[in-house]
């Protein structure tokens, strides 16, 4: 049901094809994530983060480590994007399990 919900809500609150930087990263990643998953997550994305938290999401695709480095960091910037990062996690989690 709640996959119903999620996507009449995709649906509703269409996003631009371009716009997949999160899902083209999860696609290309060492464990290679599958299409309809990759999706998911990217929609995900484009309801809790800006273009620009998109990027330093993807970035952690490629390098895990640097999710560490912001999320230990001090700048005021990384932690209230980590704030943001932590929901979109959580919606990815509730909607694309």
């Amino acid at each position: 049901m709640k996959h119903l919900i999620f996507g009449a809500m995709l649906g509703i609150l269409a996003v631009p094809a371009h716009a997949s930087t999160i899902k083209n990263a999860c696609l290309s990643a060492e464990r290679r994530g599958d299409y309809g998953l990759c999706a998911c997550i990217q929609a995900a994305a484009d309801r809790t983060l800006s273009k620009r938290d998109q990027r330093l999401a993807a970035s952690f695709f490629r390098d895990p480590d640097r999710a560490q480095e912001i999320r230990r960091s001090d700048r005021p910037a990384h932690e209230v994007f980590w704030d943001r990062y932590r929901a979109f996690g959580e919606m990815a989690e509730a909607f694309c399990s």
